[in-house]
């Protein structure tokens, strides 16, 4: 587990951008009951979180359609909400960062970390948004 003081600025990122901080497995399991789309990220510190996946979902939102519904889960610091949030990404392993896209609860899109790695924040951005014209 990561202190909360290194992670806050990490989270802070992404819920200032709209996200809601799902840190119970009660809080992930109330999301994925809202209707319509909606999207988790699996936040990590590692530094494809920082230097491209947190900063392109961020990006991605700077689009006309976007999921109804934006929560975060932060994967080392909150492991109970994590493992709940992973239970709706099977069959795929765990992986964080990762980003899930969801519509009435369905897993409809995983971008995982090897999608992540090697990439530029404008590449997943670019790529989300043709995620979220396909909702």
């Amino acid at each position: 587990m990561y202190p909360e003081q290194l992670v806050a600025p990490m989270k802070a990122e992404l819920a200032n951008a709209g996200f809601t901080e799902l840190t119970t497995p009660e809080a992930v399991e109330a999301f994925m009951k809202k209707p319509g789309t909606s999207m988790i990220v699996i936040n990590s510190v590692c530094g494809c979180a920082a230097g491209t996946a947190r900063p392109g979902v961020r990006k991605s939102l700077e689009h006309s359609k976007l999921p109804a519904h934006l929560g975060t889960v932060f994967a080392g610091v909150d492991k109970e909400a994590v493992n709940k949030a992973r239970e709706y990404t099977l069959p795929y392993p765990p992986s964080s960062p990762a980003i899930a896209v969801f519509k009435d609860g369905n897993l409809v899109h995983f971008v995982e970390r090897h999608h992540i790695e090697g990439r530029s924040a404008d590449m997943i951005a670019t790529h989300l948004k043709m995620v979220y014209d396909e909702l």
